[in-house]
């Protein structure tokens, strides 16, 4: 078994990054730079091909940007195109398909590709408007698209819809994709980013720093609320948002005969601890509960991203787009804890990754 792991990275400058993380030696060390354009901020690759990896500029003119890699983890760009609205800021290839969530617009776009040249074969992708605002007045002014994630026991798309305080889940038709219902949240929540295990499905809130879990029902039928749950240990006085905290990313690694019961992983982002933000950790079952297991201090600023990789979803890489670098962790006690295994501040602005 290797001990190396190349990871690509997503960031807030116009480069995407590889790195080396060598489990060994407890070293992560950044191999090479792809210049691609403004805020590649997520990546996604080809099921089809996993060298071919999509990404995403952050800009107002949105673009979608097509990556190859070689098999030492140098890049170079294929191919381009139009995101069908403004800062796409999260991709999913299903099928034949890259299926965008564009942020500041509102819109859900779905592209036509292929895991061979030209890549795109479409110039323009197919568009839907989302709608509905909240009352944060400085985030909800409109719908903010910002995500797209399959759900296979229902099969159907989950789109979060931070604006508008709900998810949209989507079916396809014989012309096309269409909005055939939603899940709603509290008002002011901006959910952001889903996860789905056994049926149950976690939605984390962006703007109050709550994650909340339903049962996962197929359309026409409602989902089934189960309870919702602080990602702080101790929320401040007012609310997160009174002092600008603002939860980011929600993932469920895969069981294994390693790690036998499932957790959920949660980052939060500016905490005001000179510690820096924090991963908690939940224990994901088939009940109605939610039990905070842990939380673990990361010394990242403003951490986005995080993403498991390596044999049985070993190790976690997570990074600070506002300083802090990268940090790798490993899994212990069954994944009730994560212990710092490595880590480079160099690495500017990360905000996803991509294990290769």
């Amino acid at each position: 078994m290797s001990n190396l792991h190349r990871i690509l990275v997503a960031s807030y400058t116009n480069d995407v990054y590889t790195l080396e993380f060598d489990s060994s030696e407890a070293t992560v060390t950044l191999k090479s730079s792809l210049e691609v354009g403004t805020h590649p901020s997520w990546l996604a690759p080809h099921p089809k091909d996993p060298s071919l990896v999509f990404t995403g500029l952050e800009q107002s003119d949105g673009k979608i940007v097509a990556l190859k890699y070689d098999e030492n983890g140098v890049g170079k760009v294929v191919a381009h195109a139009s995101s069908g609205g403004e800062d796409p800021c999260h991709l999913l290839v299903k099928d034949d398909e890259l299926l965008i969530a564009n942020y500041t617009s509102g819109d859900f776009s779905a592209l036509p590709i292929s895991h061979e040249a030209p890549y795109f074969h479409s110039g323009t992708p197919k568009t839907i408007h989302l709608t509905g605002s909240g009352p944060n007045t400085e985030r909800q002014k409109t719908a903010h698209a910002h995500g797209v994630f399959w759900s296979e026991g229902t099969k159907e798309l989950l789109v979060p819809n931070l604006g508008a305080d709900r998810v949209s889940r989507l079916t396809r038709g014989s012309d096309g994709w269409k909005v055939a219902g939603d899940i709603k949240f509290h008002p002011g929540g901006g959910p952001r980013h889903v996860a789905i295990y056994d049926g149950m499905l976690y939605t984390i809130l962006e703007l109050t720093s709550h994650v909340y879990k339903h049962q996962l029902l197929p359309l026409p039928k409602e989902p089934v609320f189960l309870t919702a749950v602080s990602t702080l240990s101790h929320p401040p006085s007012g609310g997160a948002t009174a002092v600008g905290m603002l939860a980011a990313e929600i993932v469920i690694p895969e069981t294994s005969s390693a790690y036998p019961t499932p957790y959920v992983y949660a980052s939060n982002r500016n905490d005001p601890s000179p510690e820096g933000d924090t991963i908690v950790i939940f224990e994901a079952s088939t009940s109605a509960t939610l039990a905070l297991i842990t939380e673990v201090r990361t010394g990242l600023k403003h951490l986005r991203g995080m993403v498991f990789g390596g044999p049985d979803d070993r190790w976690l890489i997570a990074g600070g787009a506002n300083g802090g670098g990268v940090r790798v962790y490993e899994r212990i006690d069954g994944g009730k804890g994560l212990k710092l295994v490595a880590q480079n501040e160099k690495v500017k602005a990360p905000t996803g990754f991509l294990w290769l």
